[in-house]
C-alpha cells in the first residue's frame, strides 16, 4: 500500500509540474502582449502575474525586456511539492517574444 501511495503522489507531482510550466507560458505571453502594445498605465508584470492561477500567483516572477522592435518576457514559477519530505524542485521558466505594435 505505501508503494501505491508513493506512485500516486509522484503522478500528482508530475501533473503539478506540467501545470506550472503551462501557467509560466501563459504569464510570459500575457506580459509580452501587454508590453508590445505599450498602453500607459498597464504593467506587463501585473498582466503576467494576473494570468496565473490563484494558488501559484505568489510564486511567479515576470521579467520584461523591451528592444527597438520586439519585446521579450520571461516568467518563472516555483514548483510546489506534494510529496512529504521532498522539496526543492526549483522554478520552471518560459519565455515569449513578440514584435512591438
Amino acid at each position: 500500500m505505501p508503494v501505491l501511495l508513493l506512485v500516486a503522489l509522484v503522478g500528482i507531482q508530475l501533473g503539478i509540474v506540467a501545470h506550472a510550466a503551462s501557467q509560466a507560458g501563459t504569464a510570459a505571453r500575457a506580459a509580452a502582449r501587454t508590453a508590445s502594445q505599450d498602453v500607459p498605465g498597464r504593467s506587463p508584470q501585473a498582466a503576467g502575474t494576473a494570468a496565473v492561477s490563484d494558488w501559484l500567483r505568489d510564486d511567479v516572477t515576470v521579467d520584461v525586456e523591451t528592444g527597438e522592435e520586439s519585446v521579450t518576457a520571461t516568467a518563472s514559477i516555483d514548483i510546489p511539492s506534494v510529496i512529504p519530505g521532498i522539496g526543492g524542485f526549483g522554478p520552471v521558466h518560459r519565455t515569449a517574444h513578440l514584435p512591438k505594435e
